[in-house]
């Protein structure tokens, strides 16, 4: 039988109080409280820079960023620098795993699988290097990777442009990659919007089979719930 993927959605959550939540997950997925666990989300207008990212990503200055309602935080994932904003889904699952490049692909395939139920084809570059990890459709990034692994434990994960605005990347160096266009489900498809609701269920089941897991579906409260009993936290 398949393993159980707790698959929770989460709505909005401001980004700090979305990473405190994966670090308490993480110790308790760590410490066996909790299954496999993939939390799925909208953040509001904010740019995070990863463990490789440089200086001159953000080459505004971070008031300009700021005047214009868009937060700034450095995070421990790898990577540069990123947006995430409304309209964008992000995939944060807290899962076992053995071979970090391997779990890459696996992020890679079923984003790709999802897209392709929404009739976009799209591909994974991670075996092309570090710098291409992500999802592309021809020349044009459409969701990028960024993990953290800790004693076989993943956080962070995956932001795949859906509904969102693309403008907030042409002001920095998105992925830290000059010439990179990015792209969106909306900018893609031939279908009419909004995708998110629609695409958020199809990422949730093909990330379940590409993980080879059956999905459950958990709400929050039952969540927090899981969390309060974890030894790992008390």
């Amino acid at each position: 039988m398949p393993v159980e993927l707790w698959s929770v959605n989460l709505g909005v959550v401001e980004y700090r109080e979305a990473h405190a939540l994966q670090e308490r997950l993480r110790s308790a997925r760590q410490a066996g409280a909790i299954p496999d666990t993939l939390l799925l989300l909208e953040h509001p207008p904010v740019y995070t820079r990863g463990r490789r990212s440089e200086a001159g990503e953000l080459g505004m200055g971070e008031d300009w960023y700021r005047a214009r309602g868009i937060d700034i935080v450095d995070v421990d994932r790898g990577g540069k620098v990123t947006y995430h904003g409304p309209g964008q889904l992000v995939g944060y699952p807290i899962v076992a795993v053995d071979d970090v490049m391997a779990y890459v692909a696996t992020l890679e395939r079923a984003i790709v699988a999802a897209l392709a139920d929404e009739g976009v084809t799209a591909r994974g570059r991670s075996h092309e290097g570090i710098a291409w990890t992500g999802v592309w459709v021809e020349d044009r990034k459409l969701a990028s990777i960024g993990l953290h692994v800790s004693q076989g434990v993943a956080k962070h994960g995956f932001a795949v442009n859906v509904d969102n605005s693309l403008e907030p990347f042409g002001w920095i160096v998105p992925c830290g990659l000059p010439d990179v266009r990015m792209t969106s489900v909306d900018a893609e498809s031939a279908g009419s919007p909004p995708f998110l609701p629609c695409f958020h269920k199809r990422m949730a089941w093909r990330f379940a089979e590409a993980h080879g897991a059956r999905q459950r579906l958990v709400s929050r409260a039952r969540l927090e719930a899981a969390l309060e009993r974890s030894p790992a936290l008390a």
